[in-house]
């Protein structure tokens, strides 16, 4: 089974079925479809090749949606690049896998088209939206950053409208196979570079009929999406619909919780996924209280956990709403979920191991742990763990293992985990310094490479601490030359300008010095 086969099924069974909703556009499983039949046809006239990666770098649209499937249709491979990356990243994530095309909005080439310029493997950019001025619409000619020809980016520049208009909705012929690769989902990495985790098709399939399964999910529901569909969590919302046939609708973010909380009484949604920055925001909101949500079903968390004063909110606030604790990672996109009804008893687990997996504790000798309460690290097998990083095989090495069985190899999270006497998991720590903030994952070291850019910082190092609205915030320590004037709002609109803003210090402490470990590494210890 291929992923995009979610689409094309539902699409034969319920081609009038709405399948997104997304501003005032409403677009059916047959056009969502058609659209994706299109595109792929377009990228391969673009010299998309099999297994070739695409980029998209939009907002949650339905162009990205039609995008990713479209990407699948022409046997190629998809990345979602949050639309707010900076160049310099964009770049390295483009160069980093080779991408061949790449999907953006017209809005965004002139700050897009530097890195488009400096990546040798990029043939092709289809661009959504009005044209930059003095462009050639119907032409897949290059366009300089001012809006003419002769660009920086020597490869093809094709408009979104008329490169789908030109070509057939019928499917295009397939190649692929469910052990080719689906998707690379770009996460931080030790090193300060994100790096690419491989999702084969069969991964993805696992993993969302896992998911669907627990969540009982059916073609009646209407699920609410305001997470990036760069951010995994968010992405499968959409995968997840065109398996069982639901509604999405799609939202940029949660800028407007009133404008969502009405979207969720006018459209009659039935399940909302959220991280806990989103339930922080909603239990402030008094007038809440007032409301009935009749039609909402579920409510799911993940990122990171939800505090039992955000569950006990959740539950004043939705009576009867089903509340679905999970954790996952991006390298096998999920791992437990507590059921709703184990809530009460035990509202600090995270629960089991899902449908169609199984889960164990090792210790620091590898292993494993039997022993109720005892601390060890979680170990994951099953049909939706990744492939590995993107041509990083020390880091894959580190995380995909030997198992028990011949021939099989197992995931290691690195996060440390408790067991209780049933076989519920408690989360304890993370094994790594991978912070968690709003929902998304930061190296500490991409920004204290961003702190270290700035004149007049002589040492840095961030953490992570804990903060009830974004799960945790980040702290920078900073260590001044003498006679530097820096005030920690210049550390902080420095950083801004530099850093997606999920990456940015909420708090600047000014130190004479860091701790360090006996060899002069700077240790967190201490801080």
């Amino acid at each position: 089974m291929l992923v995009h086969e979610f689409l094309e099924r539902s699409a034969a069974r319920l081609p009038e079925k709405e399948a997104l909703i997304a501003g005032a556009r409403r677009v059916t499983y047959a056009e969502l479809d058609a659209s994706a039949n299109r595109l792929a046809y377009a990228l391969r006239g673009l010299g998309v090749r099999y297994g070739d990666r695409v980029a998209v770098l939009l907002d949650n649209s339905v162009e990205t949606v039609v995008s990713i499937f479209g990407i699948m249709k022409a046997d190629a491979v998809f990345l979602v690049v949050n639309p707010t990356t900076k160049t310099d990243k964009i770049r390295y994530i483009l160069d980093n896998c080779r991408a061949t095309a790449l999907v953006t909005h017209a809005a965004k080439w002139r700050s897009v088209e530097r890195a488009a310029a400096a990546v040798p493997s990029l043939k092709a950019v289809v661009l959504v939206g009005k044209n930059p001025r003095g462009a050639d619409a119907g032409a897949a000619a290059p366009l300089g950053g001012d809006g003419s020809a002769g660009a920086r980016f020597g490869g093809a520049v094709a408009a979104w409208d008329e490169a789908l208009a030109a070509q057939s909705a019928e499917p295009p012929p397939r190649r692929a196979i469910d052990i080719d690769l689906a998707a690379l989902i770009y996460t931080s990495g030790s090193t300060g570079n994100p790096k690419g985790v491989m999702m084969a098709h069969r991964n993805v399939v696992s993993a969302s009929t896992s998911i669907t399964a627990y969540l009982e999910n059916r073609e009646s529901d209407v699920v609410l999406d305001v997470l990036p569909l760069s951010f995994d969590y968010g992405l499968y919302q959409v995968i997840m619909a065109a398996q069982y046939g639901g509604t999405v609708i799609l939202e940029k973010s949660f800028l407007y919780p009133y404008a969502v909380i009405n979207l969720i009484k006018n459209e009659r949604v039935t399940g909302f996924p959220i991280v806990p920055t989103i339930s922080a925001i909603l239990l402030q909101m008094e007038e809440l209280g007032k409301e009935t949500f009749e039609h909402l079903r579920y409510i799911s968390n993940t990122a990171a956990a939800l505090p039992v004063s955000h569950i006990t909110g959740l539950q004043k606030v939705f009576p009867g709403v089903r509340i679905y604790s999970m954790y996952g990672l991006t390298e096998c996109k999920r791992v437990t979920y507590l059921p709703p009804e184990e809530l009460g008893r035990r509202p600090t687990s995270v629960g089991r191991g899902m449908p169609n997996e199984q889960v164990y504790l090792v210790d620091e000798n590898d292993r494993m742990i039997d022993e109720p309460g005892v601390i060890g690290q979680l170990v994951v097998r099953g049909g939706n763990v990744m492939l590995g990083y993107w041509e990083l095989p020390e880091e894959t090495a580190k995380m995909l293992r030997p198992g028990r069985l011949p021939g099989e190899m197992v995931l290691y999270t690195g996060d440390l985990f408790k067991m209780d006497e049933e076989g519920f998991l408690y989360f304890m720590a993370r094994g790594d310094d991978i912070i968690k903030s709003r929902g998304e994952k930061v190296s500490p070291k991409e920004v204290e490479n961003a702190l270290y850019s700035i004149d007049g910082v002589v040492e840095a190092v961030v953490t992570g601490v804990s903060d009830p609205v974004l799960g945790e915030a980040i702290k920078a320590y900073v260590v001044l030359k003498k006679g530097a004037a820096l005030t920690d709002k210049d550390i902080l609109a420095r950083c801004a300008a530099s850093l997606e803003d999920f990456m940015v210090p909420k708090y600047v402490e000014f130190r004479d010095e860091l701790p360090k470990t006996s060899t002069g590494k700077i240790t967190r210890k201490g801080l």
